[in-house]
C-alpha cells in the first residue's frame, strides 16, 4: 500500500474521532493578590497582564460551551479588578459563551468584583465571599528613621506631590484626601455589584455594601451568589458530556522559583519586605 492509501485510509477515522469529542468547558484559575506589581515572595498574583494568555486560551476553544473562573483572592488593586473584569465580559460577549464563576477559598474585595463578571456565581458552603469595601494598608516609618539617625530628604515642586508617605508623619488632611478617595471608589464597586447582580441582591445596601464577609450559604440568601457548588458538580449537571480544560496563567520561569523582581539594591530591601508582608496580611485577615 502505497503511502497516500495509507494516508487516505486513516483519513476517515481522524475525522471520525474529532467529530465525536465533546464540548469544551474552560477554566481559568484566578488565584492571589491582585496587583500590578508583584513581589519576589507572592504564592501567586492576579493583574491584566499576568492573565490575558489564560483567558484567551480559555475563550479561544473551538468547542467552547462556557467559561468558568476559579477564584481564591483576597483582593487587590481596584484598577486591576476592574480591568481583569472587564476583559472578561468583552470575551464572552465576543465569543457569545456563559462564564460561570466559583468562589473558591475566598472570593473578597476584588476577587469578588471578578466573581461579578461571571454570569453566574457558586460558591461552597464553607467559602468566604464579599467585603464590598476600599481598604488602603501600609507602614508608619518615621520613628524607625528618627531611632537610627537618619534623614530622609524629598524634594517637589507641588503642595500635595507626596502624600502619606511612609517615612514621614501622617497629616491629617492626607487622611481626609484619602478617606475620599475610598469613598469615589466604594461607589464605583457598589455600582458594578448593582450592575452585576441587579435583581438578585435580597438584601438593603447598608447591609451588602459595609465590607462584610460572609460564608457561601450566608451569601446565597443575599443574593450575592446564585447558588452552591464546585466546579465539576455544576459542570456535571449542565453540560454532561464536556470536558473540562484548566488554562493556568502563565508565570515566568524565574517567577516560579521565587524570584522573580529580585533586585541587590539594599535600598529596595526594605520595601519589598513590606509589600511581602502586606501580601500576608491579605491573607490573613481572613484567617488563610
Amino acid at each position: 500500500m502505497s503511502v497516500t492509501d495509507k494516508i487516505a485510509a486513516r483519513l476517515p477515522k481522524i475525522v471520525s474521532d474529532r467529530t465525536e469529542r465533546g464540548p469544551v468547558v474552560a477554566a481559568v484559575r484566578l488565584h492571589g493578590v491582585i496587583t500590578p506589581t508583584p513581589t519576589p515572595m507572592a504564592r501567586n498574583t492576579i493583574s491584566l497582564q499576568t492573565v490575558e494568555s489564560a483567558l484567551t486560551r480559555a475563550f479561544g476553544h473551538d468547542r467552547l460551551v462556557a467559561v468558568a473562573l476559579l477564584i481564591n483572592s483576597p483582593g487587590g488593586a481596584p484598577t486591576q479588578s476592574a480591568l481583569v473584569a472587564e476583559r472578561i465580559r468583552e470575551l464572552a460577549n465576543k465569543k457569545k459563551v456563559p462564564v460561570l464563576a466559583f468562589c473558591e477559598d475566598l472570593a473578597a474585595s476584588g476577587g469578588y468584583w471578578l466573581a461579578c463578571a461571571g454570569d453566574e456565581i457558586f460558591a461552597h458552603g464553607t467559602s468566604l465571599v464579599g467585603s464590598i469595601g476600599v481598604v488602603s494598608a501600609g507602614f508608619g516609618l518615621d520613628g524607625l528613621l528618627e531611632r537610627h539617625g537618619i534623614q530622609r530628604r524629598v524634594f517637589t515642586s507641588g503642595e500635595h506631590k507626596v502624600r502619606l508617605d511612609p517615612f514621614q508623619p501622617v497629616k491629617p488632611e492626607d487622611v481626609e484626601w484619602l478617606k475620599g478617595l475610598h469613598v469615589d471608589l466604594h461607589e464605583q464597586f457598589t455600582a458594578w455589584v448593582r450592575e452585576r447582580r441587579g435583581p438578585k441582591l435580597t438584601a438593603s445596601d447598608d447591609e451588602l455594601f459595609t465590607g462584610e464577609v460572609w460564608t457561601g450559604a450566608k451569601a446565597r440568601d443575599l443574593g450575592l451568589v446564585d447558588g452552591l457548588g464546585t466546579l465539576r458538580s455544576v459542570v456535571a449537571k449542565r453540560y454532561p458530556d464536556a470536558e473540562i480544560a484548566v488554562a493556568e496563567p502563565r508565570r515566568p520561569l524565574l517567577a516560579r522559583l521565587g524570584l522573580a523582581g529580585s533586585t541587590t539594591r539594599s535600598g529596595d530591601f526594605v520595601p519589598a519586605a513590606l509589600a511581602a508582608l502586606e501580601e500576608r496580611a491579605r491573607w490573613s485577615r481572613f484567617g488563610l
